[in-house]
């Protein structure tokens, strides 16, 4: 097999905190995260030339050293010898700037591929490891499901995923940097701290409700994006169990049990912003 084809998740974050912050200058969190199956397709070939070639279905992100999927490509190459040439190709569907790991769903697919590719001589622990060169939220989207992410993002306890249900994410056209974004939050240090241990009783319990009441994050209070606000007003009016910005923003998701709310509120915001309907999946990048 020289070509492998996977689906790489995004992520949604039913809580987030920040904890800390480490000498190095990275945040240490605590952070429940979900894996939804709105994906990127990745597709990694091996070649006969040397090194990478990566091609993007958006012509506006670099195709060179400064992508998470080129790098992903270095570091499995690196860590495993491996380094035949490979040919990369990343169609985008995870929107950007939103809080929901579309770079690091890329580098985890490419990590994925290429030891596939390979005959899988790196276990899954590995490939997290790797990640961890990457970027902060890789190795969650290398497992995928749901977890506990501690640490800068690298330390991960499985959890019971969401149970069955629709979400509503919806991405406005306001971006976020998420350098302002911790500054913001480092600023409002200690205010409104999520429950992470709530929420992993009513994941345990298969409670959706409680899972939405559970729903915390502290870059939403700290950003407070009129954009957000207003989005997730508009979600209320279809009654859904939760609703919250996920990761450092600016992307808001809605939980619903009966996919024909879900289908409602989504047909409603499409002025918003980009509205996707998904639901949870339990693994990382699949074919």
């Amino acid at each position: 097999m020289d070509t492998i084809t996977l689906w790489a998740p995004a992520k949604i974050n039913l809580t987030l905190a920040v904890t800390g912050k480490r000498p190095d200058g990275y945040h240490t969190l605590v952070s429940v995260m979900q894996a939804v199956d709105l994906c990127d397709r990745v597709t990694v070939t091996r070649r006969a030339q040397p090194g990478i070639a990566l091609t993007l279905s958006d012509p506006a992100l670099p195709a060179d050293e400064r992508n998470t999927a080129w790098r992903a490509a270095e570091v499995f190459a690196r860590e495993t010898g491996c380094s035949a040439g490979v040919e990369i190709a990343v169609e985008k569907h995870i929107p950007q700037q939103a809080g929901m790991a579309g770079g690091s769903a890329d580098a985890a697919g490419v990590l994925c591929a290429l030891n596939r590719l390979a005959g899988e001589p790196c276990t899954v622990d590995e490939l997290c490891r790797m990640g961890a060169q990457i970027g902060a939220d890789v190795p969650f989207c290398v497992r995928g499901g749901c977890a506990l992410a501690e640490g800068i993002g690298e330390r991960l306890t499985p959890l019971a995923g969401l149970p069955d249900c629709t979400l509503v994410v919806v991405k406005p056209p306001v971006g976020v940097s998420t350098a302002e974004a911790y500054r913001r939050v480092d600023a409002a240090a200690g205010a409104g701290v999520p429950d992470a241990a709530a929420m992993q009783r009513a994941l345990a319990a298969g409670d959706l409700s409680g899972v939405g009441q559970a729903l915390g994050n502290v870059f939403e209070s700290a950003m407070a994006l009129p954009e957000v606000a207003a989005i997730r007003a508009a979600m209320a009016a279809y009654q859904p169990l939760g609703s919250l910005m996920t990761g450092s923003g600016s992307a808001v998701f809605a939980l619903f049990e009966d996919e024909s709310a879900a289908a409602l509120c989504a047909a409603a915001l499409g002025e918003q912003g980009q509205v996707y309907l998904c639901h949870p999946t339990p693994a990382g990048p699949q074919e």
